[in-house]
């Protein structure tokens, strides 16, 4: 009964047309009500408490990052060093796509912020050279969702919170499934344009490559600072947000003068908008998540989840094919506030360890960034590159396909993620 209230309230207020942040508020509210607990104070002090988190500082200073980064120049002068380095291959630029999403990832951990910069730099130049609409959409939209598996990663904060885990070894966890991500794409990618008859751009020489790798240098070093300070515990996960924001702001004001101090003010309302949809989704979810740990819920579903508790893999498979389904119809960050504190008892009583599911967890709501009808990711890249939904859609399915398949090879072989978790970790 307690399930299907909670389930009841949650869908039929989205259901309703309400804000995820509302409908979870009124998903704790029925569960009070169905408790026999209601009270107003509970919800506020929950509210409050959901947010006065210090991890989730990281959470605006990477938003502005990405802000910064966009409209600092850092996006374009990493996609000129892409196309410097692999544009003259066959079908180069949609492997300039993989290797500015996977270095962009390691700036702004936003999936947002890094499809928007691929989308209106990218998706025009492939068009324009030749390749088909749908398939540079579908490829930019499934490259950008790399964001939130390489660190640092706003996803990987928010879980790290929810799941009261090592923020720090969650971002170290998550390079080598970035990259696993990356590889699967550039497969689909050649396998896409194998039979493509395009001329690819002439080779760039040794000069222009280190051309663009010097005027790119600056950005390259921010990666290299927050892993080096994580690994070696010069700074938490929340200072490594504020040294990328600063950094980043730094570089575009001071060195590659892009960034006016007009036009700061604009930068910095738009990060703070983002982040006040983001926190208080956050805030939000803790009311529910709350209720979720008085109501037992978690026992209730390893009840029904009981044949699959003696098997690791069959349980972690059970839990992804959840999670992918439930990202067709939810953002990621709901997604991760309503389903951690439900699965992490899962989780435990099984003995999977909780940095390889976390892991998994993020890529699988990562991927459900690009799934129909929700997919907010989709949204974005078919806004910024003026492509048709139904056109990003249909394109992006192949390259969705063989994400979802690295996400299978990695729950079938964990020590595809376990072992160099361990080794990043030290």
């Amino acid at each position: 009964m307690t399930i299907a209230v909670f389930l009841g309230a949650l869908l039929g207020a989205m259901a309703l047309g309400m804000p995820i942040a509302y409908a979870l508020i009124i998903c704790g509210v029925a569960l009070m009500a169905q408790l026999s607990i209601f009270d107003a104070q509970i919800i506020a002090q929950n509210l409050i408490n959901g947010a006065d988190s210090f991890p989730l500082m990281a959470v605006p200073f990477f938003m502005l990052a990405g802000e910064v980064m966009n409209v600092g120049g850092l996006s374009k002068r990493i996609i000129d060093l892409a196309m410097a380095l692999v544009g003259h291959i066959r079908g180069g630029l949609g492997y300039v796509t993989i290797v500015a999403a996977c270095i962009l990832s390691a700036l702004s951990g936003s999936a947002v912020a890094d499809a928007a910069a691929l989308s209106a730099l990218l998706v025009p130049m492939m068009v324009a050279a030749g390749h088909d609409r749908k398939k540079a959409g579908g490829l930019v939209a499934a490259a950008g969702v790399i964001g939130p598996v390489i660190p640092p990663s706003i996803g990987f904060v928010i879980f790290g919170v929810a799941a009261n885990l090592s923020i720090t070894k969650l971002f170290l966890a998550g390079i080598m499934p970035g990259i696993y991500i990356a590889a699967g794409l550039w497969f689909a990618w050649w396998w896409e344009v194998r039979k493509e008859k395009l001329a690819p751009p002439a080779k760039s020489s040794l000069a222009d490559v280190m051309r663009a790798l010097r005027s790119a240098s600056w950005a390259l070093v921010l990666p290299f600072i927050i892993i080096f300070g994580l690994k070696f515990g010069i700074f938490t996960p929340t200072e490594a947000a504020v040294v990328a924001a600063v950094y980043s702001l730094f570089v575009a004001v001071v060195v590659y003068r892009e960034l006016s101090l007009k036009r700061l003010y604009a930068v910095f309302l738009s990060a703070a908008m983002t982040t006040s949809v983001v926190m208080f989704l956050v805030a939000a979810a803790l009311v529910s998540a709350w209720l979720i740990t008085v109501a037992d819920l978690p026992s209730k579903v390893v009840g029904l989840l009981e044949p699959f508790m003696g098997n690791k893999t069959l349980l972690m498979f059970a839990m992804m094919v959840l999670v992918l389904i439930v990202g067709t119809a939810m953002d990621m960050t709901p997604t991760i506030l309503i389903l951690t504190p439900v699965l992490m008892p899962l989780v435990k009583a099984a003995g999977i360890d909780p940095i390889y599911f976390g892991v998994l967890f993020i890529v699988n709501n990562s991927i459900g960034l690009i799934t129909p009808p929700v997919g907010v990711v989709l949204n974005v890249v078919a806004g910024v590159s003026k492509i048709s939904m139904e056109d990003v859609m249909r394109g992006v399915w192949p390259f969705m396909l063989a994400e979802t398949a690295v996400l299978l090879l990695m729950v079938v072989f964990p020590p595809l993620v376990t072992i160099p978790a361990k080794w990043f970790a030290g």
